[in-house]
């Protein structure tokens, strides 16, 4: 009964059998590796906070402030603010004067700034955000200000202390109040308070593993942090940023009611207020969001507070794109194509096999890409001559190229420091760094040498006015050697894998194991079953499970064992001195995934040029080291579109770069949680994420990975990665998998047109991308934590499957009766009551889709890549809602030019049994119109004409209410948007 697992095994030790060998071996070609320490990473033993029994709450013994000499102008106001009592120092010294400054900014924008009186360079005590680093909204050149006009309402009193309140104007409602709580305000620790309604709906506050709704209980840390996808705390990216949204009771007079629960009554009638919040801050910080506040506490920095109105979801994330954070960059068409990545291909032998393998199962591939096994010896901007040889590269890039496919390599965020005793190990990559001062220094002025995987490490100083021409420099250099069309970022929050410059003193020992195994290695092989092994492999299971049984007892006695202990932690508690800050290990200790803020990366006290400290900027690394890239791309290609996938961001990161979710695992939860990490992104102003679809840790099997691969079609970033000793996952493994990505495949080609239009939008205006149900449909609170299913675009709705075993899954149709949905696959409307809960029949390999009514969809006919894509006919699906409109828009151009010579604006009416088309632009189109679908129609003859003209392949079904209109190529010969046409049906 074993026979199965035993094969199981075997395939994956295999597999293992044949990683590339520089990976399982311990020596290098001159001597035995040096391995890092364990204990090297390891950091002080501390309590978070908000964990610790013998935390001082500063609430209850902090004075506040005072404020004063209040001067007002057209745009707001300022004051003084000044300590209203004996300092308390709890966790840092507090600033005795600070300067409260208020703007008005733009109709849907309100700045309000806390920060010291008295700052400047020679004070390191007190750390404002530099502009040069991110920027800082300012007022729009032409905002007129009528305050009493705005709807958002600032006020201010010394009651006891100083607090002030943000009102909305049109509802009365309190969108920010510090009424009962004093503002602390320390050289290491801020804190500020806001009451809240009961059951506030809050999102955003990033990045982290979590439900889209954050709900009452719950503490956002945001510290850039190097950490495999644990749920609620803390990973990659620091995005200061959440939406707040407030349903109200409208009765028969207007009057609204704040409503604080999601329950709804049909027979009631409800709006919502939308409005967002921006911390422009770069400490590491918490959000503290409790049942009745939010407490947003900061390791440093200033309050420098934006808000912005909305009044919706749509509208508050165009204000951040377009006054605050910068609209997201317009991605080359290409990168709207299916990227298969793993950890794990050897060489450009077996790159190539996977390709013709895509190819053989007519899988359309459009980028392969490499993690870091393409180095030599981990080194950035190098190849491994012995696997991925430039001369063996250049030929299967040739071919790649020739084919219209893409490729994407890895770039890590630390360069190895060569060993000075032995010649032969030199390294151009850091020597020309180095000749130009470029890399992030100890406070004493040395080098500061961490360690990442391919020893020990410096990291680029992004404060360097050099750096950014040294990078771009050795991304010129090397696509000389090797034609990547893009750049996969990787390790940037910035990671190290030992505490402090552990590298001093020791780079004679380069290169150096990391003080880990690594995947492969003896003893770090993943023998692990899938996910519901026991399921799906019930006979199997059961004879692990009891063979296992003995070895378990034996483990769970040992586990009693160790935890009966009551010995109590010796924590590390600091104690904040005056003037002077204690920048490794703050007295404050915010409730980071790493615990000490110096594990697993790069030092709290590390310098840059500038004399500012990493404590200060740690999160902004990622954001810096994007928008080198993005400038290396641009000097490599100075007219196309730079495509970046980066792992840590900030604020404005999506100007530069995508985003994808880091090392999640191959668990159905982790497919759940893309969603909810997904629409965050979106509010985040990232729209171009992804996930490592069917999971990157452990193992996937054909059922997961059917899923994920249908749910991810889905997904702007559309990308297969798995890890170094996993089972192989690319969808070709399981025949289940081939037919299910090749089913979510052909709808998503089809729509590519649509994807890139909505990407336009975003890029230009600010619009949303994947949208969740309560942004799109924002009066119906019932949908406040709906994170199961979404929109992309307005147009589509996903309702995947979730769960193992499930051959249906239970969705909503949001707006009907109003609204009308369509079914995908069947072109019929929906039968669907208001709220109702409705079981939609989904067996393996098919994953619900629907379109709203009222939009008109343009299609391509799929071609294997996105080049032979864009050579094929259109097609229109035009979905009719209850009154029979539609209407719908399409962007071309050439798909990948920064500045194109020419674009193209379609513009889709339908009504009254017409479908009118007009456009502008000067893009020429050759590709001729194939079919119009049009669903909904209530009645037709049959009779159908274009421009007047009888068109002869129309066919209408009156039970499903569908037009088929075929056979259009000859009366669009020369392109269908060569100029405008009108067809109609009676």
């Amino acid at each position: 009964m074993l026979a199965q697992i035993n094969m199981y095994l075997f395939a994956v030790w295999t597999a293992v059998s044949q990683w590339p060998i520089n990976l399982l071996s311990s020596t290098s070609p001159f001597r035995e590796i040096f391995t890092v320490p364990a204990s090297a990473d390891n950091g002080a033993l501390l309590i978070p906070n908000i964990q610790d029994p013998q935390a001082v709450d500063v609430q209850t013994v902090c004075p506040g402030y005072t404020a004063s000499n209040v001067q007002t102008n057209d745009y707001g106001l300022s004051a003084s603010l000044t300590l209203a009592g004996k300092a308390c120092d709890v966790y840092g010294t507090d600033v005795e004067s600070l300067s409260l400054n208020v703007e008005y900014q733009s109709a849907e924008r309100l700045s309000i700034n806390i920060s010291p009186s008295n700052v400047d360079a020679s004070n390191s005590s007190h750390y404002i955000l530099s502009e040069q680093l991110v920027p800082r909204p300012s007022r729009d050149s032409d905002y007129k200000s009528d305050i009493k006009d705005h709807d958002l309402q600032f006020s201010w009193s010394n009651d006891p202390t100083f607090l002030f309140t943000v009102t909305r104007k049109s509802t009365g409602d309190v969108l920010y109040s510090s009424k009962g709580s004093v503002l602390v305000y320390e050289d290491q620790f801020v804190e500020f308070v806001s009451s809240l309604p009961e059951n506030y709906n809050l999102y955003g506050l990033g990045e982290h593993i979590h439900g889209l709704r954050l709900g009452n209980n719950y503490t956002a840390t945001i510290y850039a942090a190097d950490t495999g996808d644990p749920i609620d705390y803390n990973i990659y990216g620091s995005q200061p940023f959440y939406l707040d949204t407030r349903y109200f009771e409208v009765d028969s007079d207007g009057k609204k009611t704040l409503v604080t629960s999601t329950a709804t009554d049909p027979c009631k009638k409800y709006e919502s207020y939308s409005h967002g919040t921006y911390l422009r801050n770069a400490h590491g910080q918490e959000v503290l969001l409790r049942p009745e506040n939010i407490t947003w506490r900061t390791l440093g920095g200033s309050i420098d507070l934006f808000f912005f109105d909305g009044p919706s979801q749509p509208e508050v994330t165009k204000a951040y794109q377009t006054g605050a954070i910068g609209l997201p960059a317009m991605q080359q068409y290409f990168t709207f194509g299916y990227h298969q990545c793993r950890w794990g291909y050897k060489n450009w032998t077996q790159l190539n096999e996977v390709v013709e393998t895509f190819k053989k199962f007519d899988i359309p591939l459009e980028t392969i890409w490499t993690d870091i096994d393409y180095m030599s010896q981990y080194r950035d901007f190098s190849n491994d001559e012995n696997t991925f040889s430039v001369s063996e590269g250049q030929k299967f890039l040739s071919q790649l190229h020739a084919n219209g496919q893409h490729y994407v390599p890895i770039v890590d965020s630390a360069i190895y420091i060569p060993n000075p005793s032995n010649a032969s190990d030199a390294y151009g990559v850091y020597t020309r760094g180095n000749d130009s001062n470029v890399f992030l220094s100890n406070p004493d002025g040395s080098q500061y040498i961490g360690a990442v995987w391919p020893g020990y490490t410096v990291f680029p100083d992004w404060h360097s006015d050099e750096s950014v021409p040294w990078w771009s420099n050795e991304m010129v250099q090397w696509y000389k050697d090797i034609q990547f069309d893009g750049i996969w970022i990787d390790m940037s929050e910035v990671s190290s894998f030992c505490v402090g410059s552990c590298g001093s003193g020791n780079v004679t020992l380069n290169p150096v194991h990391p003080p880990f195994s690594l995947p492969g290695e003896p003893g770090n092989i993943v023998y692990d079953y899938p996910e519901g092994f026991n399921i799906t492999n019930s006979t199997e299971a059961a004879s692990v499970s009891a063979a296992s049984s003995s070895a378990a007892s034996a483990t769970a006695t040992a586990t009693a064992i160790l935890t009966s202990s009551s010995t109590t932690p010796d924590y590390l508690r600091t104690t904040p001195t005056p003037g002077v800050r204690n920048v490794n290990h703050p007295p404050y200790v915010i409730n980071n995934v790493q615990g000490d803020l110096a594990v697993h990366a790069v030092s709290p006290n590390a310098t840059h040029h500038d004399g500012v400290e990493e404590y200060d900027v740690h999160n902004l690394f990622g954001h810096q080291i994007l928008n080198a890239t993005y400038q290396g791309l641009l000097a490599v290609f100075p007219t196309k579109r730079p495509f970046i996938i980066g792992r840590s961001t900030f604020a404005g990161s999506g100007k530069w770069a995508g985003h994808w979710g880091g090392d999640n695992a191959s668990k159905w939860f982790y497919m759940y949680f893309s969603i909810p990490q997904a629409l965050s992104f979106s509010l985040f102003g990232i729209p171009m994420f992804g996930v490592d679809t069917c999971g990157f840790n452990g193992n996937s099997d054909a059922e997961l990975c059917s899923r994920w691969m249908q749910l991810s079609a889905f997904f702007p970033f559309y990308r297969n990665h798995n890890v170094l000793s996993a089972i192989s996952q690319e969808p070709y493994v399981w025949a289940s998998v081939t037919a299910a990505t090749k089913t979510a495949m052909q709808i998503r080609y089809s729509l590519l047109p649509y994807l890139y239009t909505l990407f336009h939008a975003a890029h230009t205006r600010g619009d949303t991308v994947m949208r969740a149900l309560a942004w799109e449909f924002p009066n119906d609170p019932s949908l406040a934590n709906a994170d199961r299913q979404f929109l992309l675009g307005p147009s589509l709705m996903v309702v995947p499957v979730l769960e193992q075993g499930a051959a249906s899954v239970n969705g909503v149709f949001p707006g009907v009766p109003t609204t009308v949905w369509y079914d995908w696959y069947g072109q019929t409307a929906v039968s669907a009551k208001a709220g109702e809960n409705v079981t939609i029949e989904a067996p393996l390999g098919h994953i619900p889709v629907y379109i709203r009514g009222g939009a008109v969809l343009p299609t391509q006919a799929p071609g294997y890549t996105t080049t032979e894509s864009r050579k094929n006919p259109w097609g229109l699906v035009v979905a009719l809602d209850a009154q029979g409109s539609a209407e719908g828009s399409l962007y071309l151009d050439d798909g990948e030019s920064i500045t194109p010579e020419s674009t193209l604006d379609v513009e889709f009416r339908a009504a009254k049994g017409s479908l009118k088309v007009q456009m502008e632009g000067k893009f020429e189109d050759t590709n001729a119109l194939a079919n119009v679908t049009v669903l909904g129609v209530e009645g037709c003859s049959g009779s159908v004409k274009l421009n007047g003209q009888a068109v002869t392949g129309a066919k209408y079904d009156g039970e499903s209410k569908v037009l088929s209109v075929t056979g259009l190529e000859d009366l669009t010969k020369g392109g269908a948007w060569k100029g405008g046409w009108e067809l109609s049906w009676s």
